[in-house]
């Protein structure tokens, strides 16, 4: 079998921290009045950058020049009493043999953070990579291609475990097979083929072994 890197996303795929991310938005904009799944559905993996013009398009105004640095505080407190792994991860961690990293679109302090609330920075060491690091976001390439070389892999030996559409797209516009974890009760607007879809992480390690890759070595 050809060898597999496993590049994770972080943020709603290994740790449960996509509503406390929006909850901070609703804590510092009451006047939003949505409810946390109608804004975590919005801005799912998007760009902050993205999110903030979004914001002040809706709210009609331009937000505060600390904005930014209230919203990273916010979701630092909520993440240090609230944030969790996703069911099954640590189990899913303990059976998976293979190479593994997190490209992750958020700065390196929250991965780091995320990653030791939740007990999770004992499984990835160093391999942690952020798009603030390489000015890549996704759905573009760049952060993913970079992880993967940085592993010593080439993008047709990785994998990318994600949950949003647009780390989908990074995925499939890096070379990069694709699966994501949809959750109880969610959707995914992707077709068959695109990504192979699943919603218990402890499917993981199984779809994972029986995953044909193209070996470099064998490629034409």
């Amino acid at each position: 079998m050809s060898r597999i890197c496993v590049i994770f996303d972080l943020d709603g795929t290994l740790v449960d921290s996509e509503g406390l991310c929006n909850q901070a938005f609703l804590d510092l904009l009451p006047q939003l009045n949505e409810t946390v799944a109608s804004v975590t559905q919005r801005y799912r993996g998007k760009k902050l950058a993205q999110i903030l013009a979004d914001l002040e398009r809706r709210l009609c105004r331009k937000l505060p020049d600390a904005f930014e640095q209230q919203y990273r505080q916010r979701v630092a407190e909520l993440f240090s009493y609230e944030l969790k792994p996703m069911p099954g991860v640590f189990e899913m961690l303990d059976i998976m043999n293979f190479p593994k990293c997190i490209a992750s679109s958020g700065p390196p302090l929250k991965i780091r953070q995320a990653l030791q609330v939740s007990g999770l920075a004992p499984y990835f060491g160093n391999n942690l990579f952020s798009s603030y690091e390489v000015s890549s976001w996704k759905p573009e390439p760049g952060l993913f291609q970079y992880a993967a070389k940085a592993m010593g892999f080439v993008p047709s030996q990785c994998v990318v475990i994600e949950d949003s559409e647009v780390g989908i797209e990074a995925a499939a516009a890096a070379g990069m097979r694709a699966f994501q974890y949809v959750r109880n009760g969610e959707t995914s607007s992707w077709r068959a083929g695109e990504a192979v879809l699943f919603d218990d992480m402890l499917q993981l390690p199984q779809l994972l072994t029986h995953t044909q890759l193209i070996d470099p070595k064998d490629a034409g």
